[in-house]
């Protein structure tokens, strides 16, 4: 107590992006002050913490095996049961050295990745992990993915699946093209979008897979269209890699999503998880 404030010291960390509550109790049983008199009635005052580092994100994601590099920490690695330690680390990272699991990836991978950013790579893994602990998936570093971060290190719950990563080449012909652990394991020929209704260049994750569904929409003349398809995996709005009968792949023959054979959907559709990149590129 120092004249008319009163100091408060915690002995640990809190959670970044929370809001923390702070009761001062009154009444009968409340504070008195030096003089005798007594809180009227208890005060609560609400703060909300700051944002954590992304860059301490990326280094726990690539310790839990999410991320498609390691991160070793330069000095002596925080103790995984640690709370406090793991807590404060969350604002102020410890120094350490990211690589890549493997040289096998290709170019339009890696240069996605900048530790410390926020990009559709690390994006793509948080989803990855919200998936995998039954959090809401929006690729959002808030404070339910950093508890379930730190307590997955506790409690060394790592990602087993391994890191998947797909391009979806508008060239000619038309393929699809997907790495595991940094070797391609399918290339395929496959068809993406019409002149009418292109596939859009980029990269976006995975955030949602069906085993089949009737796909339900609008040609570009009017007509409307209920096409069951099979091994599927949304990636950016209504794209999805599919599977869809056709006489022939590796030409523009869809209305956005990227059609494969059965055969090589349902290989893609095993890889394909929530969270992972899909890069289409002309």
């Amino acid at each position: 107590m120092s004249g008319h404030a009163a100091v408060f010291e915690v002995a640990g960390a809190f959670l970044p992006d929370s809001t923390v509550k702070l009761t001062v109790p009154g009444g009968r049983r409340g504070v008195r002050s030096t003089a005798g008199a007594r809180l009227a009635s208890s005060h609560t005052a609400a703060f909300r913490t700051g944002a954590g580092s992304i860059l301490r994100a990326q280094q726990l994601l690539a310790l839990l095996g999410y991320s498609p590099l390691n991160w070793t920490p330069t000095g002596a690695a925080i103790p995984a049961t640690d709370l406090a330690a793991q807590q404060r680390a969350a604002y102020a990272p410890p120094p350490g050295q990211f690589s890549w699991r493997s040289t096998g990836w290709p170019a339009s991978l890696t240069r996605l990745w900048q530790p410390g950013v926020d990009t559709t790579l690390t994006r793509g893994v948080v989803m990855a992990f919200e998936a995998d602990h039954g959090l809401a998936v929006d690729g959002v570093i808030g404070p339910q993915v950093w508890g379930a971060l730190l307590a997955a290190v506790a409690n060394h719950q790592t990602n087993t699946s391994g890191y998947t990563y797909a391009v979806a080449y508008k060239g000619s012909p038309e393929t699809l093209t997907l790495w595991h652990d940094g070797r391609v394991v399918l290339r395929t020929l496959a068809n993406t979008g019409i002149a009418a209704a292109p596939t859009a260049d980029g990269t976006f994750p995975v955030y949602e897979r069906l085993r089949n569904q009737v796909m339900k929409g609008t040609e570009p003349d009017g007509r409307h269209y209920a096409d069951p398809v099979q091994y599927v995996a949304y990636f950016d709005g209504g794209e999805a890699v599919h599977y869809l009968w056709r006489a022939s792949y590796g030409w523009p023959q869809s209305l956005g999503c990227v059609e494969l054979p059965l055969r090589q959907a349902a290989t893609a559709w095993s890889y394909l998880g929530i969270g992972t990149l899909v890069t289409v590129s002309s």
